[in-house]
């Protein structure tokens, strides 16, 4: 698919849409200076061609003790096409794996994992993520707070 080239009303609307994915088309278009029908246009066209991958709601945590955020680097004994398809069927099963990213640099893939405390983590390090086939090491990294989260716009 060749890429879309994205103009300055595009920007707005992407903009628009990430701070508030749930915006009506009348208000988006009311935003950014066009008519419902041009601004509809423009949305549908950029999730064809996959710029809008979707909608999602952020989902605030309600546990009184809030989730503890860990930043996991995994690298793999060996980065075959079947070990790595391997690895990343394993981690989409690990729900408290939130993302994971295959990466360059040092570490094959980030992870981002959720868990109610310290021992929570240990428990899903030892149980799912050492389990997961071809890891050969495991580096871990404690959030301390989240400064942007996924959506927010500033």
């Amino acid at each position: 698919m060749p890429e879309l080239a994205l103009d300055s009303l595009d920007r707005k609307i992407l903009r628009l849409l990430r701070a508030d994915g749930r915006m009506s088309n009348a208000a988006l278009a009311a935003a950014i200076g066009l008519s419902p029908s041009a601004c509809l246009r423009r949305v549908r066209m950029l999730e064809a061609a996959g710029v809008i991958r979707g909608y999602t709601a952020i989902i605030e945590d309600t546990a009184p003790q809030g989730r503890t955020v860990v930043i996991v680097q995994i690298t793999l004994e060996r980065q075959t096409e079947d070990g790595l398809s391997r690895f990343e069927a394993a981690v989409r099963q690990c729900l408290e794996v939130r993302e994971c990213y295959l990466m360059t640099g040092a570490a094959d893939y980030q992870l981002r994992v959720e868990a109610r405390d310290a021992a929570d983590y240990e428990r899903i390090h030892k149980e799912q993520l050492s389990r997961m086939p071809g890891v050969a090491r495991i580096q871990s990294a404690f959030a301390i707070r989240t400064v942007v989260r996924g959506g927010d716009v500033g």
